[in-house]
């Protein structure tokens, strides 16, 4: 990585910044604070922009939400958010459903609480396996390794054929339309401002097998590993 060369720092939320969900500290906004006085800051999100937004306690930062089918501007004028792309896809819930039973027959996934897919607005969807409802500490200690899911993971991959497919939280799979993933995302975002990929440096936790950052991770652009989003003060440190 040229650090001359860097002007946009891209960075994911969760794991990477804050705890899953979790507010940003004051630690952290210190720390992007400083950053964003040298480069330019972007969040790469795979929710929503608005609820990447309010968890980070309305810090202004441009963000890319659902894997790009999102993207917002930070408006200093009115301390919110400028939506300029939101997009949404049509989605065959009868097909997505015959789908997952097939995976829930097949492994011995049959009994879950609530409902049996989770259907987002944008099209993207998830593939709950203990189900929309299942209870907190079931879902925590059901695939922490994520062994369970990414033995069928390829399985599942070609029968989405679809969507990209990411083995999300601990027991879900989640899945956005093709072409719709981070790197994607974020190539889209050097197109529309003139920038090269050696002009970023992104930096995320989820950048192993099924992971939402492995698509970055694989690419030509710099990248920042972090496994506790503890350490981000450490990682970045290189930029500062």
């Amino acid at each position: 990585m040229d650090i001359s060369k860097i002007k946009v720092i891209a960075m994911d939320l969760d794991g990477t910044l804050t705890q899953h969900k979790e507010s940003l500290s004051n630690e952290h906004m210190c720390i992007l604070n400083k950053l964003s006085s040298k480069y330019k800051l972007l969040m790469v999100g795979a929710g929503q922009v608005m609820r990447i937004f309010n968890q980070m306690g309305h810090y202004p930062i441009d963000i890319i939400g659902n894997y790009g089918l999102q993207y917002a501007t930070y408006n200093a004028d009115t301390k919110s958010m400028d939506i300029k792309r939101d997009l949404a896809f049509p989605v065959d819930k009868d097909a997505i459903e015959s789908k997952v039973n097939y995976f829930r027959n097949k492994y011995g996934y049959t009994e879950y609480r609530g409902e049996n897919v989770e259907y987002h607005i944008s099209g993207c969807i998830t593939f709950p396996i203990l189900g929309t409802k299942a209870i907190q500490e079931d879902k925590l200690a059901f695939d922490p390794d994520r062994k369970k899911r990414r033995l069928f993971y390829d399985e599942v991959c070609s029968v989405f054929s679809d969507y990209n497919v990411f083995v999300g939280g601990s027991s879900s799979f989640d899945m956005s339309p093709k072409p719709y993933n981070k790197y994607y995302a974020l190539d889209l975002y050097c197109k529309e401002n003139g920038l090269s990929h050696e002009n970023v440096v992104y930096i995320g936790d989820d950048y192993g097998y099924g992971g939402n950052d492995e698509s970055v991770y694989k690419s030509d652009f710099n990248y920042l590993t972090i496994d506790d989003y503890r350490d981000f003060k450490k990682v970045v440190e290189i930029l500062l």
